[in-house]
């Protein structure tokens, strides 16, 4: 008896408060706080909605009915709403089911066409001669690399290798546009990434014949590279594990206030691990300061991406978990460059992560474990590999500018053939003194 009768002191006690406690009220639902802060180059592009967030301790209901006795007939419903984090949400008598998808898809962002032409009303960043001219020998040096590995493997001399043909852009500008004091988590092949850091075609054979001279003294898989010096942590074979990663590191930055940002790459197949939800979930809510790349090349292995998702992309994910996004030409290089750039310095200074979808192809198979031809029409591959090709779309637009011709690409190619050369001297020299 004396336990209920305490109990119930303590609720009226509790219900006093509750009623003598002074209420703002308003009716009007918070809208949502359109945002251009993409970069100036970026403002016709898309608009961000971005909705202004309550207090956890703020969910209530709200009516003017009680202060004003003369709106008593008006319709309950308009008069009513429950401020929750993200806005005050307005009830309804309807009862209405949000579509499944909207009507339009998400446009893709490009600055250039198929031709290297620069678009009509193009906007993207400026770069300068002497990055472009790099970005675009990286972007040969890159699918040299693959085409001599991928042999060296058929020949027998290395037991496994991925490559990155028909997605050097994403490779190449996406590192140009980042700073070196950036985190990298990528996949298995963003090897063009490590190439831009500074990684030698000699560092990447040490590690792909597991010799001694490699970082990792041999002990990882080929084709799975690391680099303390190169901020470019090791890559592992188990799908997405990355992406969270990426998050904690991004989380840390931001506690350290380090003018930086975390990076992680990840294929379609990857967005459909549940590694990547939790990512975006744990971003959004710590704001951190982390960019997911996409490569949205269409296939999962030998999944196509109508079997993984019903969605539009990838993109769309980002706004169901708060995060702003945009979708990007993939094998645009000028493209991929602006996308990343911006997102770097709204990342940073605003304090958000950003969610990027790069649509390109994989024109190589998955792996040298791996015979696409068995799964994809051999006319599809053909048709991404000459028409979409985004290192020869890359190399026209650099003669257009007067900044490439014939000559230097003869001289690059002759270059990487010596570099070749020297590269399997030394480590047939390396071989031979093992076997001894």
């Amino acid at each position: 008896m004396r336990f209920a009768f305490h109990t119930m002191r303590k609720f009226v006690t509790i219900f006093s408060l509750f009623k003598s406690k002074n209420f703002s009220v308003s009716l009007i639902p918070n809208s949502p706080r359109c945002s251009n802060q993409l970069h100036p180059n970026f403002r016709n592009l898309t608009q961000i909605c971005d909705l202004s967030l309550s207090p956890l301790s703020s969910h209530r209901f709200v009516s003017t009915t009680a202060e004003n006795p003369s709106t008593l007939n008006r319709n309950v419903h308009q008069d009513q709403g429950i401020d929750f984090p993200g806005g005050t949400v307005e009830l309804i008598p309807e009862m209405k089911f949000i579509s499944e998808s909207v009507k339009e898809r998400i446009p893709c962002y490009r600055v250039l066409d198929d031709n290297g032409q620069a678009i009509m009303g193009h906007n993207f960043v400026q770069v300068s001669e002497e990055v472009a001219v790099k970005m675009y020998t990286d972007m040969v040096t890159l699918r040299s690399m693959d085409t001599i590995f991928y042999e060296a493997q058929r020949q027998g001399r290395i037991s496994f290798y991925v490559t990155a043909i028909g997605e050097e852009a994403i490779n190449v500008a996406s590192a140009a546009a980042l700073s070196m004091d950036d985190v990298v988590f990528p996949q298995y092949r963003e090897a063009g990434v490590l190439l831009w850091r500074g990684f030698t075609l000699q560092e990447f054979a040490n590690q792909l014949f597991s010799n001694k001279y490699d970082n990792g003294k041999g002990r990882q898989m080929p084709a799975h590279y690391g680099s303390n010096k190169h901020n470019y942590f090791t890559i592992a074979s188990t799908i997405a594990t990355q992406i969270p990663h990426a998050v904690g590191a991004a989380y840390s930055l931001k506690m350290d206030k380090k003018d930086a940002c975390a990076v992680t790459y990840f294929g379609d197949g990857g967005s459909s691990e549940g590694d990547f939800h939790a990512a975006l979930n744990f971003a959004a809510v710590t704001e951190a300061p982390v960019i997911f790349i996409c490569r949205n090349n269409g296939w999962a292995i030998s999944t196509p991406i109508s079997d993984q998702f019903r969605s539009d992309g990838v993109v769309v994910k980002g706004q169901s978990y708060g995060v702003r996004s945009i979708r990007v030409d993939g094998n645009d290089a000028l493209a991929i460059y602006s996308a990343v750039q911006t997102a770097r310095q709204m990342a940073i200074t605003e304090e958000r992560p950003i969610l990027i979808e790069a649509l390109t192809y994989r024109v190589g198979h998955h792996s040298t474990s791996d015979d696409s031809t068995k799964y994809r029409p051999a006319n599809e591959i053909e048709w991404w590999r000459v028409a979409r090709d985004p290192v020869a779309r890359f190399r026209k637009w650099l003669e257009n500018n007067g900044w490439w011709n014939d000559r230097a690409e003869s001289e690059l190619i002759n270059n990487l053939r010596q570099q070749v050369i020297d590269i399997m001297l030394i480590l047939e020299s390396i071989l031979i003194h093992h076997s001894v």
